[in-house]
Formats: structure tokens, C-alpha cells, sequence
């Protein structure tokens, strides 16, 4: 038996206000009983003991001391600005705000 009906896709649509067109309503009602029926086989072999992964291989954040160092002088970081103002870059405004 489906879990995900027609009825269920257009629900969800709705709560996510996105208009579907029939078709589509069809084709993801199939794509997601598929996605349903497979998470319901993984959850069927999963065991207590064995730890959930996100990944195959362990991995570590590797990252260094965070270690203050050379930096630029105002004047070096502007040097190859378009416009400055002598102590900023100066850009043109972003959706018609002025600034």
C-alpha cells in the first residue's frame, strides 16, 4: 500500500506554496513513495549497535591556531580598489538604496 497519496503531495505543496500542475503532482506522488519505501528498507537493517555515519571514512575539521599575523595597511587594501575614499571602498548603491 502507498503511503504518499495525491492528497498527501498536494497538502505538502500547499504548506510549501508551490503551485503544481497535475502532472507534477502525479510524478512527485510516485518519486516520493519511492523515496519512502527505500528509507523504510534502510530503517528495516539498521541496528542498535551499529552508529549512524554522514560519511564513509572518519573525518576531523582540520584547522590551524587562529594566530594574529601581517596584515594590510588601509592604503595597501585600497590600492587596487576602483574607488575609494581614502579610508573605504566606495560601491555603487544595491537595489536602488542610498546610502
Amino acid at each position: 500500500m502507498s503511503e504518499i497519496t495525491r492528497e498527501t503531495v498536494e497538502h505538502l505543496a500547499e504548506l510549501a506554496r508551490i503551485a503544481l500542475s497535475a502532472e507534477e503532482i502525479e510524478t512527485l506522488t510516485g518519486q516520493l513513495d519511492a523515496i519512502v519505501e527505500s528509507v523504510a528498507k534502510v530503517a528495516e537493517v539498521a541496528t542498535p549497535d551499529v552508529p549512524a555515519t554522514s560519511h564513509p571514512i572518519a573525518m576531523a575539521n582540520v584547522t590551524r591556531p587562529d594566530v594574529p599575523g601581517a596584515t594590510l595597511t588601509p592604503e595597501e587594501a585600497l590600492a587596487g580598489a576602483p574607488e575609494s575614499d581614502g579610508s573605504r571602498f566606495v560601491v555603487s548603491a544595491i537595489l536602488g538604496e542610498e546610502q
